[in-house]
């Protein structure tokens, strides 16, 4: 009788285990063709990068450079001696506090008045040529005017980020809207939804590829509009230490820090898009 177990389980067993291998191999072959090819050009970028700057009279540190005179930044991100004079998570995190709030308020203004502009023809007529006018103000333009108003440097970088942030998203938005198909809007007469139901039902996932990318190119501007601003407002901030550094002669620090800017911004771009996907449920969002 063990005998005939034996037969009958190790077969089955084998089978197993060369499915998961073959899983495990196939999984491996995906990762590779997705993470080699990046990795690639990053190493050779660098390396051009540190024989380019190695050369006498270079101008910019090489690699190998600002990774010995930043070691202490990146191993302790989090330190606090107080006022400004705090580690490189810090400072991003207050970033990421302003660029929050005014992204936040923009999200919630720009789809209102996409969704007015694209669902009323009166709306559009009046309020398009108004804000195509305001959308090429440069960002920086309106941080004097929000420093008048506010008289404080944080509400007029939050208001930076928003003015900056808001004007894709209502383009985009209204584009969306006017582009839902007449056969959703009859079918939403005939089964009666009310506003609410007719924003969340149909209007939401049919427009979604649209608002999202809007969305998605709001935040790209939110967070450039905000190392912009703290180079100007000063206080704890990404943008404000860059200037720092420059202003000391610390181009290592300068370096490092562009490279968390462009991690952090490829980060938020990335969660946009996800919960676009997320909220189109299979609509797909480029």
């Amino acid at each position: 009788m063990t005998s005939t177990v034996s037969t009958t389980f190790v077969p089955a067993e084998a089978g197993r285990s060369r499915k998961f291998l073959l899983q495990m191999g196939q999984a491996a072959s995906e990762l590779a063709v997705k993470l080699l090819p990046p990795m690639i050009t990053i190493a050779l970028l660098m390396g051009f990068w540190e024989l380019l700057c190695r050369q006498q009279g270079a101008a910019l540190p090489p690699p190998s450079k600002v990774f010995a005179e930043t070691y202490e930044l990146i191993i302790h991100p989090f330190f606090d001696n107080g006022g400004n004079d705090v580690g490189l998570a810090w400072q991003l995190l207050a970033s990421l506090k302003r660029v929050l709030y005014g992204y936040s308020i923009a999200v919630v203004v720009g789809i209102s008045l996409g969704v007015l502009v694209g669902q009323f023809s009166w709306a559009m007529r009046g309020l398009d040529p108004v804000f195509q006018v305001l959308r090429t103000v440069p960002p920086l333009a309106w941080l004097p005017i929000a420093l008048a108003g506010f008289r404080d440097g944080n509400p007029s970088a939050i208001f930076v980020i928003f003015i900056t942030s808001v004007w894709p998203i209502i383009i985009n938005t209204s584009i969306g809207i006017r582009n839902i198909p007449n056969d959703y809007r009859n079918v939403a007469r005939v089964v009666q939804l009310n506003g609410p139901e007719y924003f969340w039902r149909i209007m939401l996932p049919a427009a979604a590829p649209y608002i999202f990318s809007g969305l998605r190119i709001g935040v790209g501007l939110s967070w450039l509009a905000i190392i912009a601003a703290e180079m100007l407002i000063g206080g704890v901030g990404i943008g404000f230490f860059i200037w720092d550094a420059w202003n000391s002669s610390r181009i290592s620090d300068i370096v490092l820090a562009l490279f968390y800017v462009g991690i952090i911004g490829f980060i938020l771009d990335r969660l946009v898009s996800w919960v676009g996907r997320w909220v189109a449920k299979g609509t797909s969002v480029n």
